[in-house]
C-alpha cells in the first residue's frame, strides 16, 4: 500500500513539473531569430538599380527590430546575390532549405521573378515581388506589390500619346518582360488610333547603342517608349545627348528616381516616367520614411518606386505575422491577402482576388537633377488585372506561351 502511494506520489509531482515547465516555455519568447531572405543582385548590370531596394528592405528590417521584433524574436535578413538570372532559383533554394527563410523578399527581373516561382511554388513558400511586372500571371505564393501594365503602362502610355504624338518607336531589353509588354503596347497603340513605327531589343548590360540611334534618326517617331532594364537605361541617355535627340519626348518605365540621378535622365528635355511613389511626394510619412532611410543607409541614399514597394512588402508580411500569431509561411500566405498597411506612397492595399496591390499613378518629368517632378496623378487607386481587360484572359495566354513564358 505505501509502495503503491509512493509511486501515486511520484507521478503526481512529475505530472505538476511537466505543466510548470510547460507553462514556462509557453511563456518565454521563442528563442532564436526569424530569418528572412532578400533575392538581390549585388553584382551585374542590375547591381545599381537593386540597392536601393536592398536599403529599403534593411531599414524596414531595422524598424521591426527596433519596435521589440515579431512575436518576441528578432528578424534577421540574409541576401543572396542574383547578378544573373540563371543563379536566382538556387540562391531561392538555398535561403528556403538551407537559411529556413520564412520569406523571400526581392527580384528585379520578370526572368528572376519566373526562375523563382517554381521554387516558391514546389515548396509551398512564399515570395514578394517589388516591381513593376508584366501582368499575365498570378501566383498563390507570391505576393506582388509592383505595379501591373493597367496600373502604369497603359494609362501612362495613353498621357503620351494624348500630349506628343501617335507615330511611336518601342525600345526594351531581350528577356520575359519586353517580350511580353511589347506586343501589348502595340495593341494598345493602334487601338488607340496610332502606329508602332519600329521596335528594338537590347541586351542587358549598357548595350551599344548607335542601332537605336540610327532607327530614331531615321523613322523619326513623335514618341519612345522605353523598357530598358538596369544600366542600358545610362547608355540610351549618354547616345540621345551625344547624337543631339534630347528634345525626342521619352517614356521610360524602367528607371526610377534613383537610376535617373545616376545616369543624368535630366538631361533630356521631355523625358517623363510613371509611378506611385516620388520623393517629392509632400507630407509627414514621406519626410519621416526619407529621414529613417538616411539616418540608417547614409545620407546620399535614395529611394525609387521599387525600393519603397519592397519595403512595404516587409511590413505587409510583418503585419500578417503579428495578426496569425506565427511565422510559418502557410499560415502567413494565407493571411497576408487580407493585410494592409499605411506607408510613404500611402495607404497599401491587398486585393485578395489577384494579390496584388491597388495603386495610384503619377507621371512625372525628369528634373535636371535628376529628381522627378510630378505632372499629373490619376484622381483614384486604380485595381490590379493581371490581364489587361482590353483583351480576354486566353489573348494573353497566347502572347506568354509567343514569348516563351509562363503563363
Amino acid at each position: 500500500m505505501k509502495t503503491r502511494l509512493a509511486w501515486l506520489g511520484g507521478l503526481a509531482f512529475g505530472l505538476a513539473l511537466a505543466a510548470a515547465l510547460a507553462g514556462y516555455f509557453m511563456r518565454r519568447p521563442a528563442e532564436g531569430p526569424i530569418v528572412i531572405g532578400l533575392l538581390q543582385a549585388t553584382s551585374g548590370p542590375m547591381s545599381l538599380s537593386e540597392a536601393p531596394l536592398a536599403a529599403a528592405v534593411k531599414l524596414a528590417v531595422e524598424e521591426i527590430n527596433e519596435g521589440g521584433g515579431l512575436l518576441g524574436r528578432p528578424v534577421e535578413l540574409r541576401i543572396e546575390d542574383t547578378g544573373a538570372d540563371a543563379a536566382a532559383a538556387a540562391a531561392a533554394g538555398r535561403l528556403i532549405d538551407g537559411h529556413r527563410a520564412a520569406a523571400l523578399f526581392g527580384c528585379w527581373t520578370s526572368a528572376c521573378r519566373q526562375a523563382v516561382r517554381p521554387v516558391v511554388e514546389a515548396r509551398r513558400h512564399l515570395l514578394f515581388y517589388p516591381l513593376a511586372h508584366e501582368g499575365m500571371e498570378q501566383s498563390p505564393h507570391i505576393v506582388y506589390t509592383g505595379p501591373t501594365p493597367n496600373q502604369q503602362l497603359l494609362p501612362a502610355t495613353d498621357w503620351a500619346l494624348h500630349g506628343f504624338g501617335r507615330r511611336v518607336m518601342l525600345l526594351g531589353t531581350e528577356g520575359p518582360y519586353s517580350s511580353r509588354v511589347h506586343p501589348m503596347l502595340r495593341d494598345f497603340v493602334q487601338l488607340g488610333g496610332g502606329q508602332v513605327v519600329g521596335e528594338r531589343l537590347v541586351h542587358l548590360g549598357a548595350p551599344d547603342m548607335a542601332a537605336v540611334v540610327a532607327d530614331l534618326e531615321r523613322l523619326q517617331p513623335d514618341l519612345v517608349l522605353s523598357t530598358l532594364r538596369g544600366d542600358g537605361n545610362g547608355a540610351l541617355f549618354d547616345a540621345l545627348v551625344a547624337a543631339g535627340l534630347t528634345d525626342l519626348p521619352l517614356l521610360s518605365f524602367g528607371a526610377s528616381e534613383p537610376e535617373m540621378r545616376a545616369w543624368g535622365g535630366g538631361r533630356l528635355d521631355r523625358h517623363f516616367t510613371a509611378w506611385s511613389y516620388l520623393q517629392s511626394l509632400p507630407g509627414p510619412a514621406n519626410e519621416a520614411f526619407l529621414a529613417r532611410l538616411r539616418a540608417s543607409q547614409g545620407e546620399a541614399a535614395q529611394a525609387g518606386d521599387p525600393a519603397v514597394s519592397a519595403y512595404v512588402a516587409v511590413r505587409l508580411w510583418a503585419a500578417a505575422v503579428r495578426e496569425v500569431g506565427s511565422p510559418l509561411v502557410e499560415a502567413v500566405n494565407a493571411n497576408v491577402a487580407q493585410q494592409s498597411v499605411s506607408g510613404p506612397l500611402g495607404f497599401a492595399a491587398v486585393d485578395g482576388q489577384t494579390r496584388h496591390l491597388w495603386r495610384t499613378l503619377r507621371i512625372a518629368q525628369v528634373r535636371p537633377d535628376g529628381q522627378l517632378a510630378e505632372v499629373l496623378q490619376l484622381p483614384r487607386a486604380i485595381k490590379p488585372a493581371p490581364w489587361p481587360p482590353f483583351r480576354s484572359a486566353e489573348h494573353w495566354a497566347a502572347v506568354a506561351s509567343r514569348a516563351g513564358a509562363r503563363p
